[in-house]
């Protein structure tokens, strides 16, 4: 039956069923498109309201609705506006013919201030009951929201109104009002539909905005980076969380309003399964591919902390300060922390029962998942309107790396130079140096180059004099000049120079020039520091003791400067770099037969430093390493004692071992026993 042959309710003469419509506010939503291109399969004509600058977006709904876009109908007014801002004429060519009234028009928006849902939820509603009055319209149908049933604590039915509890939210409070103005009111005939928290399209995934469950989705994404997909979290239950796809509220909605003798109900557009936040994480941590919280505490917990601490907590500012910069690096709003308890499961069985036999049925959230959290990374992920490129990063920036003539120095300042970073390169090797140089200036690069021995300090400080007094600043400082000596402790007990040295180059010589350089960074409120640790330093690798000591210490500096300088804009990056076929690995030969990464792919790692600005870049073998150090460190080191008896001393120490006039010990060759074991942890020191 066409919707223009029947009323919704006989409250107005048979005369006025010619030329029925539709009237929609907030037909240019997220929901009211969809709805609006359910009921325009229906042939009737749909009168759209639509701000006086937002035709464009009336196009775009038109092409939206495909074939059936003709049928719309643009009617300029406001929500704000008495009558919705429809004029007299406009008015009186409308009376009598709008059938149904649908009113989508509202915040749909959690982190939304009380001014502005009080206006579009409480007053917008108020002017679209007078103009549908006016309209002498066949029935009024609001889409409302669960939150119009606040915090309940228990299941909250479809006939249930003047229940509701909790209401302090500004969201929650004025859903709540908006009803209320429509219950109370005795002029129009009346349906409500109270949908939970709608995601995306079940079958394409789409959706216009980030809300609900989506601010979730970076800590999920921040979660796979970091771990792999198989490591197990300790994670919460939380409380309630129902969700439905818009899909399924546009097809139900379009059909409930044109069932005969339902005014006056209220329909649940909710999952019947209530589910916890815990497990709906985890259905979309399992969609991205990241870890999963293989045990959930339940948040039932907390109420064993008193009250009074728990407000005192509350009432810290540091604390506080601390939260929010937690919640804004994963990108979520501390309004939407307070619902991570929600208490209220939904009954729907009215809205079941009307739908049976209509064809329209609630896909299970586990079918389409997946499309939700594709959607979102392929389209609304906040990253990508950001410039993740190693140009945007660098482009015009003055870039100072040590150790800059070989290895992952030389190969870091040719990546950043072919970017367009102005590179400042240090090493001592002067004819180096100037290979590197003409190597960028070739490729139409810009690159200066300073001949200094950083570990000396009056030579330190006159490098940073002579580049602040030519460049005026430096925007990234990467410290990369270091040296490895890969000789057991057994073997190092006469040699303590070696740790001096070791300290003196990794250590003291970075840590000398970062402070130099701070002071102008603190000045222009930006900068890098970037300092090149080691694996070794998470895995705690035998025969590096020196050296991962040494690194271990520039770690804390970086991490101890890092949180003082927290709020200048200065930044700071430690890079547990994985072993690298460089100049300083050549000495040991055993190294010629094993897996390294290439220098090229080290610099990799130092790019994407400069582009993210992580606190810490690591493999996630690095991370493993240190976990296992962490919550099985006996295991770690049966696995360490095993590798320092399976993998010889070097050519080096085995020379230095050797009596006066003594032929050294012949090299080993790798064993099948070696690779293997270097194979499968590549980037460990060995």
């Amino acid at each position: 039956m066409r919707c223009g042959l029947s009323r919704c309710s006989p409250h107005y003469p048979q005369a006025n069923l010619v030329a029925v419509s539709y009237f929609v506010t907030g037909a240019t939503g997220f929901i009211g498109r969809h709805l609006v291109a359910e009921l325009a399969k229906r042939g009737e004509t749909i009168h759209v309201l639509v701000r006086p600058a937002s035709a464009a977006k009336f196009a775009a709904l038109q092409a939206f609705c495909g074939a059936s876009g003709g049928c719309l109908v643009a009617v300029t007014g406001d929500l704000a506006s008495p009558l919705l801002g429809l004029s007299a004429d406009a008015r009186d060519r409308l009376r009598g013919s709008v059938r149904h009234f649908f009113h989508l028009g509202a915040v749909y928006d959690l982190t939304a201030d009380a001014a502005a849902n009080e206006l579009a939820n409480v007053q917008g509603t108020a002017n679209a009951l007078a103009l549908a009055t006016d309209l002498q319209a066949g029935c009024f149908h609001l889409m409302s929201s669960i939150a119009a049933a606040g915090l309940y604590p228990g299941t909250f039915t479809e006939n249930m109104f003047d229940e509701a509890v909790g209401l302090e939210h500004p969201y929650f409070r004025t859903k709540h009002d908006s009803e209320a103005l429509v219950r109370h009111q005795q002029a129009l005939p009346w349906r409500i539909y109270r949908p939970s928290m709608v995601v995306g399209h079940s079958a394409t995934g789409y959706i216009d905005k980030i809300d609900g469950p989506y601010y979730f989705f970076k800590l999920v994404q921040t979660l796979r980076s970091k771990l792999p997909s198989w490591f197990p979290l300790l994670g919460f239950e939380g409380g309630q969380i129902n969700m439905v796809p818009v899909d399924f509220v546009a097809a139900a909605v379009a059909y409930l309003a044109h069932l005969p003798g339902e005014d006056g109900q209220c329909f649940h557009l909710t999952d019947p399964r209530n589910r916890h936040i815990g497990e709906v994480l985890n259905l979309f941590a399992k969609a991205a591919h990241a870890p999963t919280m293989a045990v959930r505490l339940d948040s039932s917990l907390l109420t064993s902390i008193p009250q009074i601490l728990r407000i005192g907590l509350t009432s810290i500012q540091p604390l506080n300060r601390i939260v929010d910069e937690i919640l804004r690096d994963v990108g979520v709003p501390r309004s939407v922390m307070r619902l991570l308890d929600y208490p209220t499961s939904f009954d729907n069985s009215i809205t079941m029962a009307k739908l049976a036999g209509s064809g329209i049925k609630l896909p299970v959230l586990e079918s389409y998942a997946w499309r939700l959290w594709d959607y979102w990374e392929r389209n609304l992920d906040p990253d990508l309107l950001l410039d993740r490129s190693l140009a945007g990063a660098v482009g015009g920036k003055v870039v100072l790396i040590t150790g800059g003539s070989s290895g992952i120095g030389r190969a870091s300042a040719i990546r950043l130079a072919d970017a367009g970073a102005t590179v400042l390169i240090v090493a001592r090797d002067e004819e180096r140096l100037a290979e590197v140089r003409q190597t960028i200036q070739s490729n139409g690069g810009t690159a200066y180059t300073y001949s200094a021995d950083i570990a000396d300090a009056a030579a330190c400080d006159a490098l940073v004099a002579r580049v602040l007094a030519e460049h005026g600043h430096v925007d990234v400082l990467i410290n990369n000049a270091g040296k490895s000596i890969r000789r057991a402790l057994a073997n190092s007990l006469d040699r303590f120079h070696d740790f001096e040295r070791l300290m003196k180059i990794n250590y003291f010589a970075a840590v000398r020039l970062t402070l130099a350089l701070l002071p102008q960074m603190v000045e222009a409120k930006r900068g890098h520091v970037i300092s090149m640790s080691s694996i070794g330093v998470l895995a705690h690798s035998p025969r590096f003791a020196a050296y991962a000591a040494s690194k271990a210490a520039l770690e804390a500096f970086s991490q101890c400067a890092a949180a003082e300088y927290s709020e200048t804009g200065v930044r700071f990056t430690v890079i547990n770099m994985p072993l690298v076929r460089t100049p300083m690995t050549a000495p040991t030969r055993i190294y010629d037969k094993l897996p390294l990464i290439s220098a090229d792919e080290a610099a990799e790692m130092v790019c994407d430093a400069v582009i993210h600005q992580p606190k810490r870049l690591a493999t996630r073998l690095g991370v493993f390493a240190q976990l296992m150090s962490l919550f099985a460190p006996k295991l770690m080191e049966i696995i360490l004692s095993q590798a320092f008896k399976m993998f010889p001393e070097s050519d080096a120490a085995r020379a230095s071992l050797a009596a006066p006039g003594e032929k050294p010990a012949a090299a080993e060759h790798p064993t099948d026993e070696m690779v293997a074991a270097a194979t499968l942890l590549r980037g460990l020191h060995w």
